[in-house]
């Protein structure tokens, strides 16, 4: 490992403490280094409208910013926003060079800050641990260059390939320390969905439960509006619920939901009786909803990957097996013909987690 990868390596590490904060926002690490190659401050941007990673590091290293280095995750802003550009902020620092990870593609930035950094005398160095940089800010990057929400498709299964016994039973499929992974998955994410089947087999509360976590939105897909009005979704009221409906669904239904604090019913469209799962998008972009993590059954799996929805998928795989013809399988839908025509994921990453395995990697699209 150099010594740009070590020390971008550590900012990093800081970007990744502002898991879980208000989006949409970039997970952003800086570490500003002097010329005897010592830490002289340190910082990550911590919530939207607070001080960005780089002036919290400058902060940090006062007058010891002078002819440093800064490592910075993520390319130096340099336009007014709800606080000034770090561009100039680590120019009248002084400091002397910057190494970036990835630029921003936001169009108020997109080389810009870059070019700010070079008009001033620094000397710029971009692309270290870039892969690493780009992985951690998946959903960000997404969210700006296509304005869609980032969708990430979770489910738990057996060996044998089942998320629950022919009988319905699905308590547990894995382990505490996977559980506690999928938690950490709710603190990343905007919004998690379910469909209604779920709702009516589990009664789930669809909560972080980590300590000071974030809850996400809770997306219910139920087209004929046949979620029961005492289930915990409806009336757990640590987090928001937003039911999806057919556009024909009764009035006095949408009513009686509503009545539950905290619940918001929309409407959409219906293709051959399902929900348009575009105009879902749509509606959860129009939200500021940034990211989407879909721990449906097999049915809502296989809807969102035949629309070519999906962007990521989280795969926990317990040592176990159930058997029968009849137990469900984690993603159904109208499926491929041939092997060679399914979805392939890239970038596959592994973990071991107890006795059970997590496997998660890319969807890419051209």
């Amino acid at each position: 490992m150099t010594n740009d990868e070590k020390w971008m390596s550590r900012a990093l590490e800081l970007a990744a403490r502002a898991e879980g904060s208000t989006s949409p926002n970039p997970l952003v690490g800086a570490v500003i280094v002097d010329s005897g190659n010592n830490v002289v401050g340190e910082g990550w941007h911590r919530r939207a409208g607070e001080a960005h990673a780089e002036v919290n590091a400058l902060t940090a290293a006062g007058k010891g910013a002078r002819g440093a280095t800064a490592y910075v995750t993520l390319e130096p802003c340099c336009h007014h926003g709800r606080t000034g550009p770090c561009c100039e902020a680590l120019l009248a620092a002084g400091i002397r060079r910057v190494v970036i990870a990835v630029g921003d593609p936001n169009p108020k930035i997109a080389g810009n800050g870059i070019r700010r950094l070079r008009e001033g005398g620094v000397e710029v160095t971009v692309g270290v641990l870039a892969k690493e940089a780009a992985r951690q800010n998946e959903i960000f990057l997404h969210w700006i260059t296509s304005g869609r929400p980032f969708v990430a498709m979770k489910y738990a299964m057996t060996l044998d390939g089942k998320i629950a016994a022919a009988s319905g039973d699905s308590r547990w499929i894995t382990g505490e320390a996977a559980r506690g992974y999928v938690h950490r998955l709710r603190n990343m994410y905007d919004a998690i969905l379910v469909g209604k089947n779920t709702v009516l087999a589990d009664n789930p509360e669809l909560t972080c439960r980590l300590a000071g976590g974030h809850n996400p939105l809770r997306v219910i897909l139920d087209a004929r509006l046949e979620t029961p009005l005492w289930s915990k979704v409806l009336h757990c009221a640590e987090a928001k619920t937003l039911v999806v409906a057919g556009e024909n669904a009764a009035a006095d239904g949408i009513a009686a939901l509503q009545n539950s604090k905290g619940v918001e019913v929309v409407t959409l469209p219906l293709c051959a009786g399902r929900l348009d799962l575009d105009a879902l998008l749509a509606a959860l972009s129009e939200r500021k909803i940034t990211s989407l993590l879909v721990e449906g059954g097999g049915e809502v799996h296989g809807a969102f990957l035949d629309s070519g929805l999906v962007d990521r998928v989280y795969a926990f795989v317990a040592p176990r097996l159930v058997g029968g013809k009849h137990a469900v399988t984690p993603v159904s839908g109208r499926g491929c013909d041939r092997i060679c025509e399914g979805p392939v994921l890239h970038e596959v990453e592994t973990r071991q987690l107890g006795s059970d395995f997590m496997i998660t990697g890319r969807i890419l699209r051209e």
